[in-house]
């Protein structure tokens, strides 16, 4: 079922809310990388769930503002929701929350991930200026790393090979450029909302395993 608007900005304060420290530290200190050796709280233990990682802070800035800089590209010329006719079919859905074990879910963001870094080459070719994806190759093997140390069989993860990366952005090619930016903002949001459901999905599974030992 599509997203409408108001989910847009629901399962981000969901995901917000899930992601608030125990300790009840404001938001935007939770989704902010600490320098190295530095605890996230003085005298608090840091948490060893995958949904707690500083390290997904960047990816959630990636699309923190995406709506709003759509529109004020596109005024009211063309409205957010137009963005639905753009779906890029083979973007990896994100994790579902239930009959999904953790370690597929584990296995999807991976993929998710790989897929997403060969995607966002589109995005930067055609937003050159947007700073703010520069490094994300490196950030995301960084958190690729992280999450094969959580899973039980990581030898399971394989890289992309150069003919699936290929098929990927001849998807997304087209020789009209209003096409080629209206898929640029739709793979945008998309991985905005793969990165929200995976991570509520990932939680709450992550919680439920705490609970249960």
């Amino acid at each position: 079922m599509p997203h409408t608007l108001n989910s847009y900005w629901l399962s981000a304060l969901i995901l917000a809310a899930l992601l608030l420290p125990a300790s009840g530290a404001p938001v935007k200190d939770a989704l902010t990388e600490s320098p190295a050796g530095d605890p996230s709280g003085e005298g608090e233990m840091p948490s060893d769930l995958l949904s707690d990682s500083p390290r997904w802070g960047p990816f959630l800035a990636i699309t923190k503002y995406h709506r709003k800089e759509f529109e004020d590209e596109f005024k009211d010329d063309v409205k957010y929701h137009f963005l639905e006719n753009y779906k890029i079919s083979s973007a990896t859905a994100s994790c579902p929350m239930s009959n999904f074990s953790k370690e597929a879910c584990l296995l999807r963001l991976v993929h998710g991930l790989q897929t997403y870094e060969v995607l966002l080459r589109h995005v930067v070719k055609e937003y050159p200026s947007k700073l703010i994806l520069s490094g994300f190759k490196y950030r995301s093997d960084s958190m690729i790393s992280l999450i094969k140390e959580k899973m039980r069989h990581p030898e399971r993860v394989s890289a992309l090979s150069s003919n699936q990366e290929e098929t990927l952005l001849r998807e997304v090619d087209n020789p009209n450029i209003f096409h080629r930016k209206m898929t640029a903002h739709s793979i945008l949001r998309q991985f905005h909302f793969f990165l929200v459901d995976s991570l509520v999905s990932l939680r709450k599974k992550e919680m439920l395993k705490g609970s249960m030992s």
